[in-house]
């Protein structure tokens, strides 16, 4: 029974005598004197317990402040620059893209309708992929066809026919007049936000933005992307009657814009008989018709060519084994 005994001032005694001491000053003196007599033992190190959740939430506290300072002085500084973007740089922009507009829509001036004096006439030399059927040029000016010299080698019978441009006609493109009045649209946008209009907001900037580049989208898809015609709408476009002499009345042309090419496409007809219009189907619109296409015009029933081609398959299918 000696151990246990020498054994408990070793594990108590200390903190035991401390808390006699503190509470023995407690009941003397209070709260203050606990502190004091805390102090004494050397327990001042320490942070009482019930102070510890105190001083960590006002560090707490202090980083939220610091925190939300730095955010106020950083809103602030965005809101500066959002402002100077809406008074300044938003009008530089769009005086550039409008001083852009403006050089490119002197591409489609009439000819004679300025001070730039006459449009200037470009040149386009015309050629078959791989085979000399189709040779010679056409002449733009503005949105106009202005000329036009065509060597055409008939298939049928090597006939060279050679035609061109009435000299008192002149073509108009739709392609280029539906280009450049988007073009101008864009630019009358442009022009009602002048310097002095000041933008409130940048869904106000979006919405101007938003709009220019719709006029600027169908611009530039009515010179990429050509008008579908069906064979009737071609035929009664009056093209054909702008040569002279005069085409033969089984040859239809068309003249079409496609990306930086001016195209001009040559249809030779052939007349149904009267007893294979049985299977008639009529063609709808398309940019470049195919062989083979049928449609109506006037009295007649006309296709492209496709009947003598049916005509030598069905010979070709006995003899599969011999070239024709």
């Amino acid at each position: 029974m000696l151990q246990p005994e020498l054994a408990a001032p070793r594990c108590s005694g200390r903190a035991g005598g401390g808390r006699s001491a503190a509470l023995a000053a407690l009941r003397a003196g209070g709260v203050a004197g606990a502190r004091a007599a805390n102090r004494r033992r050397g327990w001042a190190r320490a942070p009482p317990a019930d102070r510890a959740p105190a001083t960590v939430a006002g560090q707490r506290a202090a980083a939220m402040a610091t925190v939300m300072a730095a955010t106020a002085a950083e809103r602030a500084v965005l809101e500066e620059e959002f402002r100077w973007l809406l008074h300044d740089e938003v009008h530089a922009v769009l005086r550039q893209l409008q001083d852009i507009l403006k050089e490119a829509s002197l591409r489609f001036t009439l000819p004679g309708s300025g001070t730039e004096g006459p449009t200037k006439q470009e040149n386009f030399i015309l050629g078959s992929c791989g085979t000399d059927q189709v040779k010679g040029v056409l002449t733009l000016q503005g949105d106009a066809l202005s000329q036009a010299d065509v060597n055409l080698k008939m298939p049928r019978n090597n006939q060279l026919l050679h035609f061109a441009f009435r000299e008192d006609k002149q073509w108009k493109l739709q392609q280029i007049q539906d280009a450049r009045n988007h073009v101008s649209q864009a630019i009358y946008l442009l022009a009602n936000r002048d310097e002095s209009y000041q933008f409130r907001t940048g869904a106000e900037v979006l919405k101007l933005m938003d709009a220019v580049m719709l006029q600027l989208t169908r611009a530039r898809n009515r010179l990429t992307t050509p008008a579908t015609l069906t064979l009737p709408e071609i035929a009664a476009s009056g093209l054909t009657r702008m040569f002279a002499p005069t085409l033969p009345s089984d040859l239809l042309v068309n003249v079409y814009i496609n990306l930086n090419k001016l195209c001009l496409t040559v249809y030779q007809l052939h007349t149904l008989q009267p007893n294979s219009t049985k299977n008639f189907r009529p063609a709808g619109g398309a940019v470049l018709h195919s062989p083979g296409a049928m449609f109506e015009w006037g009295t007649q029933r006309l296709e492209l060519c496709q009947q003598l081609k049916d005509k030598i398959s069905v010979f070709s299918s006995y003899w599969s084994c011999r070239p024709f």
